[in-house]
């Protein structure tokens, strides 16, 4: 697996460089035949470290954790821990999933973009007459995005193990493009347009 280490504000050393290296290949091929790659970031906030990990397990499955404590040993472990506890979650469906080297249909190809909210407001004249006033964001990133083919209870795994807030996915039932995404009250909301299910 290849893994990258980089700090952003903070100078890491070889020793936390080589244990980062070691910890995540354990945790990799305790679940994994062959992950494929990870980014390990860390960075300070005021008076602590943070650490953010990325893995890339398996072609459409990302997971994602991180972490933040008085020094960049233990943000790690947090972070790791994080990681570790949804795999054990999981642990059934992504061995399966890391497995199954023929995949069924091809996931549509997207894109995702991050948009960052103006200051300023515009008015804007409406074509029926009306006067709408608001921020309007501008995009500050783009990047390819796969809307993979999966079951509700797969979507919400996958949202969950890359630490995400929503999820656009391709139903398996049904076909039709559907979202799953956490409520602010913790549940899971889904959002299927055909009204079945």
């Amino acid at each position: 697996m290849q893994i990258t280490v980089s700090g952003k504000q903070v100078d890491l050393s070889d020793a936390l460089r080589t244990r980062v290296a070691q910890q995540l290949d354990t945790i990799a091929s305790k679940y994994f035949d062959q992950a494929l790659e990870a980014h390990v970031t860390f960075g300070r906030a005021r008076s602590f470290f943070t650490c953010d990990i990325n893995v890339h397990a398996a072609r459409g499955l990302t997971l994602r954790g991180e972490g933040e404590a008085a020094d960049a040993n233990s943000a790690f472990d947090d972070a790791a821990e994080h990681i570790a506890k949804r795999l054990r979650r999981y642990r059934r469906r992504v061995n399966e999933h890391a497995r199954d080297a023929t995949p069924r249909d091809r996931p549509l190809a997207g894109r995702q973009y991050i948009l960052r909210q103006e200051e300023e407001t515009e008015t804007v004249p409406e074509t029926d007459g009306t006067v709408q006033t608001g921020a309007y964001a501008t995009v500050i990133a783009e990047q390819p995005a796969e809307i993979a083919q999966l079951s509700v209870s797969d979507a919400v795994m996958r949202m969950d193990l890359a630490d995400q807030q929503v999820l656009m996915f391709r139903n398996s039932t049904t076909g039709e493009l559907n979202v799953v995404y956490r409520r602010g009250d913790g549940h899971i909301g889904w959002i299927d347009p055909t009204g079945s299910g």
